[in-house]
């Protein structure tokens, strides 16, 4: 692959930052493939009580979001994300603790928080490292390498699957309280990140400033709106496919490894263009617009023979890849570019906040709309989409009114030695 096209970047701190989201993803990979068997068949919980609990601790994690983020504003975000990992690291540790409904339920809860509020730290590491003129682009080259790693680790959890003992699972999860040890090793080999509102002269930014700003949350929103499709790949394509598709289960696995193929190949490629919040409004459009057309083809599956419905699963997934990326590098790109260069980490937080509220109610909405309302919430879906991309540019001039025009701010947080 060539410079523009590899997800590794060159030496420097976005390198070494890199490792550690590898690190710290394969981790996510044996957790996310691992965590529901071992939850039921070696703790012993039931299915239910695991998807209750999951969904109480994720809508509580959401409140740590703008706190932790604004928090990295005013802390080296470096430091406060290494920290922050070795909290996970136990935290996870802690899942072996797990023999009763209560303590699950604390554990999730603790995750959730130090997960959801990590993010909006590492986003304001992701600035600082790389620059405002570098932040997207290394935004995307993160994702490429999260998915990789992710990728890794679901693999290897397979060998604790296939095992299916108590010791495989408890190798499981001491596998992943490790890989959060060893990313917190590699981000304090990253040069000190100076606070961004630390030294500014007026003291700190007003506490809850990004939930205050009106404008800014409505382009966030329409964001948030586009995340549903997550949902779509993980939860809905997966059962239609079976349901409605007729095709096989492995089909399955083929549409997540095209998903994750594509997203590792074409992550950094399908980010420019969105390094300012004009260009990233219209990558934005264009994700709605590219997303809608995923929707429909996924709609046209039903009824078609298998091998029609298997190419053209396919076919919707590759689509629905290239929408999925433009709208992650677009996201990213407006939330940094209409981010106060003293606030970034406060505002990743309420971006981060919305774009969990649309993770948390996805699965009960999408589910209504598509796998009970058939091809018609397909349609209806692709609508929304459609939509929220074309308001997506007019949104993001009318927030643009009120700021302030680009200056070297942004700069004094990139770290010495890097050149952005």
């Amino acid at each position: 692959m060539g410079a523009g096209v590899s997800p590794i970047p060159p030496p420097g701190p976005l390198r070494t930052l890199s490792l550690a989201t590898l690190a710290n993803t394969v981790g996510s990979g044996l957790w996310l493939a691992g965590a529901a068997l071992y939850l039921t068949r070696d703790v012993g919980l039931s299915p239910a009580s695991v998807g209750a609990g999951l969904t109480v601790a994720g809508l509580v994690g959401l409140t740590a979001s703008v706190p932790l983020g604004a928090l990295a504003d005013r802390w080296d975000p470096r430091t406060l994300r290494a920290v922050l990992q070795l909290g996970q690291a136990a935290v996870a540790a802690a899942y072996l603790l797990v023999g009763s409904f209560p303590v699950f339920l604390a554990v999730a809860v603790l995750d959730a928080l130090l997960t959801s509020g990590n993010l909006a730290v590492r986003a304001a590491l992701v600035a600082a490292v790389a620059g405002p003129q570098g932040r997207v682009r290394a935004f995307a080259t993160l994702r490429a390498v999260a998915n990789l790693g992710i990728a890794v680790g679901a693999g290897l959890a397979g060998l604790a699957l296939a095992a299916d003992t108590h010791r495989a699972y408890q190798l499981l999860v001491v596998g992943d309280a490790v890989t959060y040890l060893l990313s917190a090793a590699l981000l304090l080999r990253l040069p000190a990140c100076p606070p961004a509102a630390g030294d500014r002269a007026g003291g700190r930014p007003r506490r809850g400033r990004a939930l205050r700003d009106g404008r800014f949350l409505a382009v966030s929103g329409a964001s948030a709106v586009l995340s549903l499709h997550w949902t779509v790949l993980t939860l809905v394509v997966p059962l239609w496919t079976v349901s409605r598709a007729g095709a096989p289960p492995p089909v399955v696995s083929a549409v997540l490894l095209t998903n994750t193929a594509l997203s590792v190949l074409l992550a950094v490629r399908l980010a420019r263009g969105a390094d300012d919040a004009v260009g990233a409004a219209r990558s934005m459009r264009r994700a709605g617009l590219v997303l809608a057309v995923a929707m429909l083809l996924y709609a046209v599956t039903a009824g078609l023979p298998p091998a029609a419905s298997v190419a053209l699963l396919l076919v919707a997934t590759a689509v629905y890849t290239a929408g999925d990326l433009w709208h992650g590098s677009a996201g990213a790109g407006l939330a940094y570019g209409l981010a106060p260069p003293d606030a970034i980490g406060a505002y990743q937080g309420a971006d981060g906040l919305l774009a969990g509220l649309s993770r948390a109610l996805g699965p009960a909405l999408l589910a209504l709309l598509v796998l009970d309302g058939g091809p018609p919430g397909w349609v209806a879906v692709a609508a929304l989409f459609a939509v929220v991309g074309l308001a997506t540019p007019a949104l993001t001039r009318w927030a643009l009114v009120t700021r302030p025009a680009p200056d070297a701010a942004g700069a004094a947080r990139t770290p010495a030695g890097h050149a952005g």
